[in-house]
């Protein structure tokens, strides 16, 4: 993108990609679920303020402070659990819980679904365990963002665990096909077998990717 004194605080969302650390279709993922704020052009570009990037690369630095990243590799062999909860002291349970499973599990943490996002476009987690009954955005926005058409991260294992009824989630338009509903208090039994699965899947995979470049 050409840059004119009019335009000079506009990026594209290829430019905050490149500025963000991120694929493309992290920003449109943002973008569309209202983490990045922007707006289109009149020929239906996108275009992003680079004071709102400049808000996410802060968020970024306390992620990746938060997460462990960059401390020696651990993120490599371990399974990245992303626990989406407003209640810190839930939370501190999760971890607790989390820290005596016999495999290894890297636990991130956020309290809403918009830290949510932004966490996963940043760590990219295996699985992600989230609430829905939260200030701000809540997991049903989240979910929904996630598991669009094209979003991304259509695959990505995503869980949901929730003091709701299932007439109240029906209620609340109800979430994307596929994913798993867990009612509250946490059931960590089922969550740690959900978990153990997608380790051993992601640890089979890695071991033939290493043969077949060995």
């Amino acid at each position: 993108m050409r840059k004119t004194p009019a335009n000079d605080d506009l990026m594209t969302t290829r430019e905050a990609g490149e500025v963000l650390g991120v694929a493309v279709r992290t920003v449109q993922l943002w973008v569309e679920s209202g983490v990045l704020p922007a707006w289109r052009t009149a020929g239906g570009h996108r275009r992003i303020a680079r004071s709102a990037v400049d808000k996410l690369i802060a968020e970024r630095a306390h992620v990746i402070a938060q997460s462990g990243l960059g401390k020696g590799g651990q993120e490599n062999k371990s399974l990245k659990l992303l626990v989406v909860e407003d209640d810190p002291d839930l939370l501190r349970l999760f971890s607790m819980v989390v820290e005596a499973w016999d495999f290894p599990v890297q636990l991130i943490t956020a309290a809403n679904g918009f830290e949510g996002l932004v966490k996963i476009g940043q760590v990219r987690p295996d699985m992600v365990v989230t609430d829905l009954n939260m200030p701000g955005m809540d997991g049903f926005q989240m979910a929904r963002s996630l598991k669009k058409a094209e979003s991304g991260f259509e695959d990505l294992a995503l869980v949901v665990v929730t003091a709701l009824s299932k007439g109240d989630v029906n209620d609340r338009g109800g979430l994307p096909d596929g994913v798993p509903v867990f009612q509250k208090p946490v059931p960590f039994h089922d969550i740690e077998s959900f978990a153990r699965g997608i380790h051993t899947t992601l640890t089979k995979t890695k071991s033939a990717s290493s043969k077949a470049f060995a």
